[in-house]
């Protein structure tokens, strides 16, 4: 689909809604989202800009391949879980650290590194699943081959046959 309307609302809805799967992802330790539910929107708006743009689109602007993307959200989802052994304390335990920045204390914690690496999973393995559909559809059969094709009442049916001569069965 490559219409004009799309192609103009897409770029600014792309960025709108990777900015709202951001805002997602950073409440979703105190109120409903995540980093889940914050990937699948950011993995929808790829998925709006490939429709409007391409799958080459879509790929320029990752400039990561969508693979590499959730293998290193596993990465940090997986050493998010691994620190809490180091300190002592059960697997993905919770750990919190409060530096300073530009005189502000700023408590961050494991959680959001956990989340993090969620969002980086969802979104590059749905990214991944959604280029590569769109790729298939974008060289399934030229329109030359489209036009030489035979009517669809000429080809022939697979498995059981239809029989379009049989009346409807009476009822007792």
């Amino acid at each position: 689909m490559n219409t004009l309307i799309l192609r103009t609302v897409a770029p600014a809805l792309t960025a709108l809604m990777l900015l709202f799967s951001v805002f997602v992802l950073l409440r979703g330790h105190n109120e409903p989202g995540g980093g889940f539910i914050g990937g699948l929107i950011a993995a929808s708006a790829l998925a709006i800009y490939g429709i409007a743009f391409g799958v080459g689109a879509v790929r320029r602007a990752l400039r990561f391949h969508p693979m590499a993307i959730a293998g290193a959200g596993l990465f940090l989802a997986t050493l998010s879980g691994l620190l809490s052994i180091l300190f002592g304390v059960p697997f993905m335990t919770g750990l919190w650290v409060y530096p300073r920045i530009l005189g502000l204390e700023v408590p961050l914690a494991t959680v959001i590194s956990f989340d993090l690496g969620v969002y980086l999973v969802v979104l590059g393995s749905i990214v991944s699943i959604a280029l590569a559909l769109e790729q298939d559809s974008e060289t399934e059969i030229p329109d030359a081959e489209v036009a030489q094709a035979p009517p669809l009442e000429q080809v022939p049916l697979r498995g059981k046959r239809r029989r379009r001569d049989r009346q409807p069965r009476e009822t007792r």
